[in-house]
């Protein structure tokens, strides 16, 4: 039986937004980094897909620590911890994200100082979004082992 406790239909519904802007993020993606450079409009789009994409992760674990009332973490690092912890996401996850937070930050509040490499070289790391809802929906389609 699942547990009631946890808004599933939330979070799948932001998986699903999640997967829109994968899908638009690869479908713009550039593969070699001069035409990245100098193709300001999609570096500019998929800069901010990048921003969107970790902001909907990062919503999905809010919403499930909230949900498990795994109680307010002092700041989003403490929240993949949390996470960690209730063996929702692995420790590899928590790393991730906890990377993907640092550069959703940089996008956020230093892009005026974006390094256009570290952007590019996140195109090739696409897959840690699918490996992300993954541990989400193993976790969804497992609750009833955590009660």
């Amino acid at each position: 039986m699942r547990n009631k406790k946890v808004d599933e239909e939330k979070i799948l519904s932001k998986i699903d937004i999640l997967d829109s802007y994968l899908e638009e993020l690869d479908e713009i993606k550039i593969n070699d980094f001069e035409v990245y450079v100098n193709s300001i409009e999609k570096k500019r789009s998929i800069e901010r897909l990048f921003q969107i994409c970790i902001e909907t992760a990062i919503d999905v674990c809010n919403i499930l620590v909230s949900n498990l009332k795994l109680g307010i973490p002092s700041d989003e690092d403490s929240l993949f911890e949390k996470l960690k912890e209730k063996k929702v996401i692995s420790n590899e996850m928590s790393k991730i994200l906890i990377n993907m937070k640092g550069l959703r930050n940089h996008l956020v509040h230093k892009y005026e100082d974006v390094k256009d490499e570290r952007v590019f070289e996140n195109l090739e790391k696409l897959e840690d979004f699918e490996k992300f809802k993954e541990e989400v929906l193993w976790f969804l389609k497992n609750i009833g082992k955590y009660k």
